[in-house]
């Protein structure tokens, strides 16, 4: 019997550190890095890069909601970056470093929309969250250079 997937898109910085956090957890199938939320069609990462498309770096996972949940997946995109800074993780700073939730559903928007409001009831960050929580639109891949960085180069400058 065949396992069902389902999407998440995440911006929180630097896409290579992003990814490799991810890939490590039990019920992620898949891991593509790209770019998202911009004007630009196919746009490369030196135009993402540069600042010039809207896009954000991006991580599209792929995962098996029977093994782990989106809002369990939304628990780990808060444990490793700052949604509190406003197009910028660490040393990576433009728009295209933005914290961002790409929803690919309703559900996933009320998830999203609600983990935020949780975390505001709680005052877990001292200063307000920035994330944005829109609906996903197209993905690009990025190049096949950027694809499981960490695995290829062992390690990189990243915010992450």
């Amino acid at each position: 019997m065949a396992t069902t997937t389902a999407t998440a898109i995440f911006g929180a910085g630097c896409f290579w550190g992003v990814e490799a956090f991810f890939e490590q957890i039990e019920g992620v199938v898949s891991t593509r890095v790209g770019y998202s939320g911009g004007l630009l069609e196919n746009p490369t990462y030196e135009q993402v890069k540069a600042g010039n498309t809207g896009h954000a770096e991006v991580i599209k996972i792929e995962f098996d909601p029977t093994v782990i949940s989106y809002i369990e997946l939304l628990n780990k995109l808060f444990e490793i970056h700052d949604p509190t800074t406003l197009n910028r993780q660490g040393i990576d700073i433009g728009h295209q470093y933005r914290s961002a939730i790409f929803y690919t559903d309703e559900d996933q928007k009320i998830e999203a929309e609600g983990k935020i409001t949780a975390l505001k009831e709680q005052a877990v960050y001292k200063l307000p969250i920035v994330t944005e929580v829109r609906p996903a639109s197209t993905f690009y891949d990025a190049e096949e250079y950027h694809q499981k960085y960490f695995q290829k180069n062992g390690s990189a400058a990243c915010g992450i």
